[in-house]
């Protein structure tokens, strides 16, 4: 692949910059390589961003070097780039707004990969075509492992999570987060998910000790797993399904079956590359949300 390319990407034209720049260094993964995951899984990973301002994180110099959170828009950007400007929810005012990118087609995803959005972070809720912002649609749990724990251990206790929801006569399903932990998702079962979420992480972190704590205080955290339900809040944001993470290895926030959850032994288990997470596609279609 050469260092710069122009390319059509369906009725869009693109100028693609640096392709050979490597952006992992310990895996020699580079930006072109980039592109082509989000090119290919793109067919999965658009319906999962579709109507949801996303949150970019960027590394222009690559997963060791410098990055940046990026909620506005970048001014220098493509016409076509379809954006929606929110008010912002962390805003103490409530009146300060931005201009959110919107991922309604492969150009836009393709034109983000080029600027080195490694991470796409989306919230729980979507957006009307008019800027209305929607009640949340899906609820999540994520699970974080303070050390020595591991996503081994989330998976115990995403198991009790997924009892919980049963019993709640809510369907679930999970995902690794692509870096150390892993959740745990569900269409919202009520109006007020980050109450719902706080109540079960709440009664776990009652049921299991030993494993769970539902607080954020880190010196608590130590060998056990933070089910973290204040991702529930219109302000926060999770990883997006088949999102890259920048970590040493282009590792995917990947959707796995229950089956895969329940076998999880150690944390290698369910570590899963670009390349892996494009065969498990061909393979099996998209598990998130099934």
């Amino acid at each position: 692949m050469t260092n710069d390319a122009t390319v059509r990407v369906e009725d869009r034209v693109l100028k693609l910059t640096n392709l050979d720049k490597v952006l992992y260094p310990e895996f020699g993964f580079t930006k072109g390589e980039v592109i082509d995951y989000y090119t290919r899984i793109s067919p999965v990973l658009l319906p999962h961003l579709k109507d949801r301002p996303v949150t970019l994180k960027r590394y222009p110099n690559g997963v060791d070097g410098k990055w940046f959170f990026e909620k506005n828009a970048p001014e220098h950007r493509p016409d076509w780039v379809r954006t929606m400007r929110l008010e912002s929810p962390g805003s103490s005012k409530g009146n300060e707004t931005v201009n959110y990118v919107m991922v309604d087609e492969l150009a836009t995803l393709v034109w983000l990969a080029n600027l080195a959005a490694l991470e796409l972070h989306v919230p729980q809720w979507t957006v009307g075509p008019r800027g209305g912002k929607r009640d949340p649609d899906l609820l999540v749990f994520d699970l974080d492992p303070g050390a020595p724990a591991t996503v081994v251990e989330c998976c115990r206790v995403a198991e009790q999570v997924r009892v919980v929801l049963d019993d709640d006569g809510v369907d679930s399903w999970a995902k690794t987060s692509g870096n150390k932990g892993m959740q745990v998702y569900a269409y919202a079962p009520a109006k007020d998910t980050s109450e719902y979420a706080k109540a079960v992480a709440r009664r776990l972190a009652k049921e299991m000790p030993s494993l769970v704590v539902a607080t954020m205080a880190k010196v608590q955290r130590t060998g056990k797993v933070f089910i973290d339900w204040s991702q529930n809040n219109p302000a926060k944001t999770t990883v997006a399904p088949y999102s890259l993470r920048a970590r040493e290895r282009p590792a995917v926030s990947t959707p796995i079956t229950w089956d895969e959850v329940e076998e999880c032994q150690v944390p290698e288990d369910l570590v899963f590359t670009a390349d892996e997470v494009l065969d498990r596609v061909d393979s099996a279609g998209d598990l998130f949300g099934s």
